[in-house]
């Protein structure tokens, strides 16, 4: 399972800041990434670390919609609880 502490320290790695800087606390989660000063290429960088570390496989185009924290942790807790590899 993908936690918010998890979500916050590969957003961290990916964007170069260590967890205090990466931003993402409970009262941002519906907040936009955009919003945040994640731009796409920091998304994709978090998107690789999520599969590399989490062995799944997440589709472009659905991850183009996880617009906010909150929608990536439930699209890569969904593939997780459902075994998609």
């Amino acid at each position: 399972m993908l936690t918010l502490a998890d979500l916050r320290r590969i957003l961290g790695e990916a964007a170069g800041a260590d967890e205090a800087t990466a931003g993402i606390d409970a009262d941002v989660v519906d907040t936009p990434f955009e919003e945040l000063g994640y731009d796409s290429l920091a998304l994709m960088e978090t998107a690789s670390r999520i599969e590399r570390e989490y062995a799944i496989k997440l589709d472009e185009s659905v991850l183009a919609d996880a617009e906010t924290p909150r929608a990536l942790l439930d699209l890569v807790n969904e593939q997780l609880s459902a075994g998609v590899a």
